[in-house]
């Protein structure tokens, strides 16, 4: 019997709140475990929630629900998403798991920085852009990443 065809007979069966184990990408996972497979789809409502706030204002020490600095964005759509930040860019860089450019995901955060200081952040959309709320008197849009002085960082 394939996998595809024995995980719904026993869903079926047991019920999905009563499952105690789900393969995931061909391995088993005890409850409880956190993979890269369950982080993602967190990071997925995030940057939908990102996206939907197309248009809001800029404004220092926000956010949300209708007004961001780049910080607060990132806060306010993690929030939605069901996870916790700190408030600022170098808060939320330490809190985050350092992952190299080869292996960011949409969802990511990407963390602007001049030598060891964090002073922007946005959430990483694919293609080379984000999602972030620049800077006074603009607004949250999608952006290509302007600069090479870029980390990256995966929510926990």
């Amino acid at each position: 019997m394939s996998t595809q065809t024995h995980v719904p007979s026993l869903l079926s069966r047991a019920g999905t709140a009563s499952v105690l184990l789900a393969a995931v990408g061909g391995t088993m996972l005890a409850p409880g475990a956190v993979s890269e497979a369950h982080a993602q789809p967190a990071a997925a409502k995030a940057l939908h929630v990102a996206a939907s706030k197309k248009g809001s204002p800029y404004k220092h020490g926000a956010a949300g629900p209708h007004r961001f600095d780049c910080s607060g964005l990132t806060v306010f759509s993690y929030k939605k998403a069901g996870k916790s930040l700190p408030r600022t860019a170098q808060q939320q860089y330490n809190k985050s798991r350092h992952i190299p450019a080869s292996s960011r995901k949409r969802g990511d955060l990407v963390f602007f920085h001049y030598g060891s200081s964090v002073y922007h952040v946005g959430i990483y959309a694919g293609a080379g852009k984000i999602w972030h709320s620049p800077k006074s008197g603009q607004v949250v849009r999608l952006e290509r990443i302007w600069s090479k002085s870029v980390w990256y960082g995966r929510v926990r």
